[in-house]
């Protein structure tokens, strides 16, 4: 399966932004979307493709103002978010398919699967949450985050950003992102409606996952019917690029049911 390399997709403009997407794999297989964390872009998930089956339309969506995508003047929002996801897919003549997002990426995948705008018939979500309570550990930790903070956690982040992105402004992307993390608003975290998902859910963690709880990870997957939680042990926040193998054996079998 070939990588994501930012170098072959295509543009979109969608509400002042340019949305950047690639394909991979088969071009006539089931569309399956992927949807990266915060800060990140669809390379992240690189580390997955080789044990991807070959039998899937891969959809790889730089999210606005991440990648190669521009922010544009509007909010950042999940709502925003999903909203370019649904125009990439209709672009794309795409009215069904499933989704794998991690952190971010999940969230939005939450809400498309709950809306119905498009039909995501099976969504996996790794390390991403469903509300952000008053008390969630995860609002102190967003709240020691600075540009300056990442670019020094995170250097190959900001690396990768500001050689991706045709406008980079780093300052203004991280205050976005930051309001976006704590909007718990209707346009923000998709909150009860996700007892709307009807279609096949498989929820991730890492169990040394800082930002998402074994709490929170359960809460969704009882809130949804029929939906699989998978825990697992030695992992962190980002389960799908240290342990990729192991992951997609069960993605691969969650997506063949």
């Amino acid at each position: 399966m070939p990588l994501f390399n930012h170098a072959d997709g295509q543009h979109l403009d969608v509400e002042g932004a340019s949305i950047y997407f690639e394909l991979r794999g088969n071009r006539n297989g089931k569309p399956l979307v992927l949807l990266h964390g915060g800060f990140g872009d669809m390379e992240t998930f690189n580390a997955l493709l080789p044990f991807m089956k070959a039998d899937y339309l891969l959809i790889g969506i730089d999210s606005r103002g991440q990648g190669k995508s521009t922010l544009g003047d509007v909010p950042l929002t999940y709502a925003r978010i999903q909203k370019d996801v649904e125009e990439v897919l209709k672009h794309l003549g795409i009215t069904t398919a499933s989704l794998i997002g991690h952190s971010d990426g999940g969230i939005v995948g939450l809400r498309l699967a709950a809306e119905g705008n498009i039909t995501i018939e099976k969504l996996v979500t790794i390390g991403s949450h469903w509300h952000l309570a008053e008390d969630d550990p995860a609002r102190a930790l967003f709240a020691e985050v600075t540009a300056e903070s990442w670019k020094a956690m995170f250097p190959e982040s900001y690396n990768a950003y500001q050689r991706l992105n045709p406008k980079p402004d780093f300052c203004t992307l991280t205050d976005q992102i930051l309001r976006l993390w704590l909007d718990t608003g209707p346009v923000g975290y998709p909150g009860e409606m996700i007892r709307d998902i009807t279609g096949s859910l498989l929820v991730v963690r890492g169990d040394d996952d800082m930002l998402i709880s074994r709490q929170q990870a359960m809460e969704i997957a009882d809130m949804v019917a029929g939906a699989c939680l998978l825990n697992v042990p030695f992992a962190s926040h980002t389960i799908h690029e240290e342990k990729p193998e192991l992951l997609m054996s069960c993605i691969n079998e969650f997506l063949g049911k």
